[in-house]
């Protein structure tokens, strides 16, 4: 049942990247948008079959080197932290408060407001509740714990982003930014406060503008119903920074784009895991090395992992991500200060 239910989840990804789409849109309609749907601007030369499907679920794939050997991970262990729960409950105003609950949720603070990144509080990530990829490590944040929350930012539709038992408990008072498409998935949820938005668009949130930008991946809850909905990223604008969420994204020359725009940028929060097989995945899914290549297109001041460490998703072992992204700061020839890896319900302080 889990390998039929894994392999059915993962139709919409073949079907995102089995062949490239011209770069041009008739009628001046936007790149990205399609016929039926939406498609990504920057399609990655790599072709993938239906063949190619069933090779990376049954493991028949090219072997591919691992970028640290394997006796070099140790056992995974997820390392937690006691929240700050006294600075989340009053927070500075002067700082930018990013606690990291795990996954893609994230607690924004800044400028008197609190906002939620693509929150999950669910044991699964999955169509149904008692199987599919479970929790290893709790939120590092407990739900209770969360302060009067006023926005969350959903950056695409996948379970692991989307997650309706939360929506459900987080209730209709907080404001729901979402890509285009998404309004009416959350419509069936009654009284929500929805701003759908296309790539480019804005929107303010009192003293904050909420920018939405491009990213590269795919959207799909249910097999052959994919790219139906948008897929994006954020730019948070608050009065004095900038903070940039990635969503779920692959590399792309959208993050040099990204910075052309909005640059300075102080803190990215971009995904480092579920990038193996990294011959199937890598069109959808950033690695280590492509995490610091954005990192260096957004010019951002410190970068924060995400996408890691919480669901089993990829072939990657659990514990390689953190140690990859060292090995590839060090390549790449970039001080390891440049990212900060935060454990479950740490707390970055920016001034």
């Amino acid at each position: 049942m889990i390998r039929i239910l894994t392999v059915l989840c993962s139709v919409s990804f073949f079907a995102a990247c089995a062949a490239p789409r011209p770069l041009s849109s008739p009628g001046g309609r936007p790149l990205h948008h399609a016929d039926r749907g939406f498609r990504n601007v920057y399609e990655s030369p790599r072709r993938h079959g239906f063949s190619d499907l069933l090779r990376w679920r049954f493991g028949l794939g090219p072997r591919e080197t691992p970028p640290i050997p394997p006796e070099e991970i140790p056992p995974y262990r997820p390392e937690l932290v006691e929240p700050d729960r006294r600075a989340i409950r009053t927070p500075d105003p002067a700082k930018i408060q990013i606690t990291w609950i795990g996954h893609s949720s994230f607690l924004i603070q800044a400028d008197g407001l609190a906002i939620l990144t693509d929150p999950v509080f669910s044991e699964r990530v999955s169509p149904v509740s008692f199987i599919g990829p479970r929790r290893l490590a709790p939120p590092g944040l407990k739900f209770e714990d969360l302060p009067p929350i006023d926005a969350v930012l959903i950056s695409h539709d996948h379970y692991d982003h989307l997650d309706a038992a939360t929506i459900a408990r987080l209730g209709p008072e907080i404001r729901y930014f979402v890509p285009l498409g998404l309004a009416a998935w959350f419509g069936k949820l009654k009284d929500r406060r929805i701003s759908e938005m296309d790539w480019g668009d804005e929107s303010t949130l009192g003293p904050v503008t909420i920018h939405m930008v491009p990213a590269q991946h795919f959207s799909g809850r249910a097999p052959f119903a994919f790219n139906r909905t948008l897929w994006a990223g954020y730019i948070i604008e608050t009065r004095h920074r900038r903070i940039y969420f990635a969503g779920d994204t692959g590399y792309s020359p959208h993050f040099k784009e990204i910075a052309a725009r909005f640059s300075p940028i102080a803190v990215a929060l971009l995904p480092i895991g579920a990038y193996r097989p990294w011959w199937f995945m890598q069109p959808m899914h950033m690695d280590p090395a492509d995490a610091v290549r954005a990192s260096l297109d957004l010019g951002a001041a410190v970068s924060v992992p995400m996408h890691w460490g919480t669901f089993p998703q990829n072939t990657e072992p659990m514990g390689e991500p953190p140690l990859y992204l060292k090995k590839a700061l060090r390549d790449a020839g970039v001080p390891e200060d440049r990212f900060r890896i935060l454990k479950f319900g740490q707390t970055l302080f920016w001034e």
